[in-house]
This record gives structure tokens, sequence and C-alpha cells, in this order.
């Protein structure tokens, strides 16, 4: 995470930017009133998408079983020949 100030992001807008969408860096803005916090849209929808699927109990609970599996129990149901 980057931090800077807000006149500092505002004089170095498109290099923080860059550094943002380009290299997933999260820039941590700081002004009187409080912080802002820039990311990628990619980071944003994953974000949001984490959000949604641990918001549904069920979809939170078979990604918990499965983050606790063991590898060596994991079995593909169709096994795929290249």
């Amino acid at each position: 995470m980057t931090n800077t100030n807000a006149t500092n992001f505002r004089q170095n807008l498109f290099e923080y930017l860059s550094l943002a969408v380009d290299y997933n860096d999260v820039i941590n803005v700081s002004t009187k009133n409080g912080n802002a916090v820039v990311m990628s849209e990619d980071d944003y929808n994953g974000l949001l998408e984490t959000m949604y699927l641990l918001s549904h109990p069920a979809s939170r609970e078979e990604i918990l079983a499965g983050v606790n599996t063991d590898l060596a129990d994991c079995v593909p149901e169709n096994e795929v020949s290249w």
C-alpha cells in the first residue's frame, strides 16, 4: 500500500493511477477530513465478488470447507486427459 497526501496525489495523479492499474497497488490518500483509498477496478470488483460470496451462508460454508480440505482428499469429478 502506498500512502500519500491529497496535494501530492493531485500533483502526481497519473503516476498513482498507473501504480493502481498496472501494479495492483492500493493508494491511501490522507486528507484533513479523513482518508480515501484508490485501487484498480479489477481489484475493486474482486473485493465486491468476495464480499458477495461470503455474504451467503451456504456459499461461505462451501468455501470454508474447501479451504480446510486436505489436497490429497480432493478428487476431480471429470479428470481431463490432454
